[in-house]
């Protein structure tokens, strides 16, 4: 028995969809059509209809891993606002957006006051390397030490270093005056010590390095990590405005941005 051009169709969708080729599904129907109407190479509609599965995977994937970064805003380096900030150098920035930190396993630390943009180019770095196919993770740092205090509860924290010290970059924010329990500094430092000279970490913190150790208290451990943390790393210092703060209003008369670079008389 003959099978009809129909029940051929039928038998390749449900291939496509037990194979589940969805990028290729969406597209099959309207690709067979044009293939009928326009008769080519069969070559090529294969080539067509893999291109869109393999678009399609590539997107899900980007989405899968944005989603797992757990980014808190839509930060991007486009949408940094640079003539803002004079405390940071937008070609520095630029060329860091092209990840070669992450593939010599260097480390990013933003130090400065609080406002002056630290967790808005973290995130924008760590978008940028979803984009180019890695796998971040952002987290608070009071929120990174309470789930690995939590861990140890439940014996779980081996598990969750192992899974953090996977992420490249992992992001860890506002590093700065917490109250911590000695239990949450031990599993810091062996996260650290993991991860060291194998994957980067950005660190946003409003101390610098000297504070730290009345942040952790323990001047041995934290003599081992800034070792560590300092010996493949990048540092930027923030030294400029608030970006809370509104922007200054021109004179009647002047361009936008002017009333910044007006020095008052002298009497």
């Amino acid at each position: 028995m003959t099978e009809t051009p129909d029940t051929a169709l039928e038998r390749l969708r449900a291939l496509v969809g037990e194979l589940r080729l969805r990028g290729l599904a969406a597209v099959l129907d309207e690709e067979l059509a044009r293939f009928e109407k326009h008769p080519g190479s069969v070559t090529e509609l294969l080539h067509r209809l893999l291109l869109e599965e393999a678009r399609f995977r590539r997107e899900r994937s980007l989405e899968h891993r944005l989603s797992e970064a757990h980014l808190p805003w839509p930060w991007t380096l486009e949408t940094f606002p640079f003539e803002r900030q004079p405390g940071v150098e937008r070609t520095q920035l630029h060329s860091l957006a092209g990840l070669g930190f992450l593939g010599r396993a260097e480390n990013l630390v933003f130090i400065g006051n609080p406002g002056t943009g630290k967790t808005g180019l973290a995130i924008a770095l760590a978008r940028q390397a979803c984009l180019a196919g890695h796998r971040a993770r952002f987290y608070s740092a009071q929120d990174l030490l309470d789930e690995l205090y939590a861990s140890l509860a439940d014996r779980s924290t081996a598990r969750l270093l192992k899974r953090l010290a996977r992420y490249s970059p992992l992001i860890i924010d506002e590093l700065g005056y917490l109250t911590l329990r000695p239990e949450q500094t031990n599993a810091f430092f062996k996260l650290m010590d993991q991860r060291y000279g194998r994957v980067s970490t950005i660190i946003t913190t409003n101390l610098d390095y000297e504070a730290w150790y009345e942040l952790f208290e323990k001047k041995p451990l934290v003599d081992a990590l800034l070792d560590r943390l300092q010996h493949h790393c990048i540092t930027l210092r923030i030294e400029g405005p608030s970006l809370r703060a509104p922007p200054p209003t021109a004179p009647e008369g002047e361009p936008p941005g002017t009333a910044k670079k007006r020095t008052p008389k002298r009497s």
